[in-house]
């Protein structure tokens, strides 16, 4: 195609931004006058405006170039595919690494700064990058990684670059600050690199195309209504999902300010944050939400200032919450202190929330994930039958900014992903009711328990367990049985006796359980299997309770003679019912 490009020079320098709609709406938002603020990082005490960032980024992009190989430089120049990983925590350090190494021309493969040398080499590996962007945090954890890639491979070039020395340049002048005439970064091309969190086998990396990172921000952003006048709160790990498709790039492309905490959550200093005001976005877990319940309940109810907390939770216009369920007695909790639901939603690794809840939506009912996003092309697929209706397991074709492109370096774990017609298969089941408000029932091949002929969600049955006042937490599995195929087992935390209601119940047996479930539950739903655990449940990085990891340690094959679990034996006539 003929092209104005064609017959001049590259237009390219230290100053100049790719031609990209990311690149030019920051560029926009560095003219504001007076200048706003992009990042807050909490950890530092670090705040930046937007010209502050694009001068980091520049002076950060050109160490990038000059540390590469020159056969990654040749890649880059004639936009070829390249990985480079990021190794840094939520914040002002992780904000230009990520944008350095798009302006280069790259794809971003965020990684956790937890990950021990000879995990992150999977990573690193798995993606081929050619190098690692480094926080000041993790630049051991950098250095110990270009040392095992090097030793695997001899002749490779893979580098370490800390960020730390490219960072608080005398900010430009924003009219010093361009973008390029040349054509455009392809938004077709690998964007960001999301790894899963491999409970069913390694982590695959699903490549987001570049579009990811401004048109998928655009629709979160005008879904929530994020604008210049907003301030995210992001305390979530940045290399997943959530952290990055929810709270970062949506909150970038917007000009609303990010301001990071990172590191270990703690309530208490979220409940702290809250109260000082000006929070008007806040992304959690339903860890999250279940840790600031507990610290309300237990350290602020009663405390004379109480109304301060409760105002500056009021004054957030919006909480969000995904990655697993919200259990309804946490939600119910957080509709009455703000005044309005916790915003649910429901997406993955591959692709974005393809089911949210509407900013001020009051007909949303308990429970629901919301209603498809416009465009979209999802279906609930009956998985013995192959139909389409209001019930199935989630599969999803469209748009292409929601969508992975690929699973890194894998074309057949990308082919076996998806249907015969082209949906991707994501494992999730989930029902519409009638007005097209969805619900998660459950991952297929965990949540979905089949005994004696049924099938049961087992998030149902952890809702109705989490509303008795004695129960902290839940988790249930089905466990494998030779009669009924699979039984109901629960592992459940109790409240502290101080925080319950009434009678104390520090000892629960399993037919106490199921008495108190008789009204909730149908008798073919009921748990016959039960196991206190003590303090907490565990969970993942982001929060999650991996049920496949949790349930044979919690209900390993002879569970039936582990003295923790506790077995409801049926007499012959409810036999039928178990």
């Amino acid at each position: 195609m003929e092209d104005r490009t064609f017959h001049v020079p590259r237009h390219t320098g230290p100053t100049i931004f790719p031609a990209h709609p990311l690149f030019n709406r920051l560029v926009r938002f560095a003219h504001a006058v007076p200048p706003r603020l992009c990042v807050r990082d909490n950890n530092t005490g670090l705040e930046a405006t937007h010209v502050q960032v694009l001068t980091d980024v520049l002076a950060f992009r050109q160490r990038i170039w000059a540390s590469l190989s020159s056969e990654v430089q040749k890649q880059l120049d004639q936009r070829e595919e390249v990985y480079i990983a990021i190794l840094a925590g939520g914040g002002y350090e992780y904000t230009v690494a990520m944008l350095a190494a798009l302006a280069v021309g790259a794809a971003v493969v965020p990684m956790t700064v937890a990950l021990p040398p000879e995990e992150a080499l999977y990573f690193a590996t798995k993606s081929r990058a050619a190098a690692v962007l480094c926080s000041s945090a993790a630049i051991e954890l950098g250095t110990a990684l270009e040392k095992l890639v090097k030793d695997q491979d001899l002749g490779s070039t893979f580098t370490c670059i800390p960020v730390t020395p490219s960072l608080h340049n005398p900010p430009l002048h924003p009219s010093t600050i361009k973008v390029s005439s040349d054509q455009y970064l392809s938004d077709n091309a690998p964007g960001v690199v999301i790894f899963t969190s491999g409970t069913t086998g390694p982590p695959k990396g699903a490549v987001m195309r570049r579009g990811f990172v401004h048109d998928t921000a655009l629709a979160v952003a005008d879904h929530y209504n994020l604008g210049p006048s907003d301030t995210m709160l992001h305390l979530l790990p940045v290399h997943h999902a959530t952290g990055i498709g929810i709270n970062f790039f949506p909150c970038l492309f917007s000009g609303c300010l990010i301001e990071f905490k990172s590191g270990s959550f703690s309530a208490e200093w979220t409940w702290e944050r809250w109260r000082r005001g000006g929070v008007t976005v806040f992304s959690g877990v339903p860890t999250i939400y279940m840790r600031m319940m507990r610290y309300f309940e237990q350290k602020l109810a009663e405390r004379d200032n109480v109304t301060e907390y409760l105002q500056g939770a009021r004054k957030i216009k919006a909480c969000l919450c995904g990655t697993s369920a919200l259990p309804k007695p946490i939600a119910d909790f957080w509709a009455q202190i703000l005044g309005k639901k916790i915003m649910l939603r429901y997406g993955a690794t591959e692709f974005g929330a393809v089911f949210k809840v509407r900013l001020g939506d009051e007909n949303v009912p308990d429970g629901s994930v919301g209603t498809m996003f416009a465009g979209g092309d999802v279906k609930l697929r009956n998985e013995e039958t192959g139909e389409y209706g209001d019930e199935g397991e989630v599969v999803i074709r469209s748009p292409a900014g929601e969508m992975f492109s690929k699973y890194i370096w894998d074309p057949e774990a990308t082919a076996k992903a998806h249907t015969s017609d082209g949906y991707y298969r994501s494992g999730d089941i989930a029902r519409r009711d009638e007005d097209g408000y969805h619900f998660i029932l459950g991952r297929a091949s965990i949540d979905i328990i089949k005994s004696g002929g049924y099938k049961i969600s087992a998030l149902d049955i952890e809702r109705e367990i989490l509303a008795l006042p004695y129960v902290a937490e839940v988790m249930v599995v089905g466990v494998a049985d030779l009669e009924f195929g699979e039984r109901v087992a629960a592992a459940i935390v109790l409240k502290d006796a101080s925080d319950q209601k009434g009678e104390p119940v520090e000892d629960l047996r399993i037919e106490r359980l199921r008495q108190d479930l008789r009204v909730r539950l149908a008798g073919y739903k009921m748990p016959t299997i039960l196991r206190i655990i003590e303090g907490e449940l565990p969970k993942s990085g982001t929060g999650k309770v991996v049920k496949k990891v949790l349930g044979p340690q919690f209900f390993p094959r002879n569970y039936l003679e582990t003295k923790e679990v506790q077995a409801w034996a049926p007499t012959e006539g409810s036999k039928a019912k178990l």
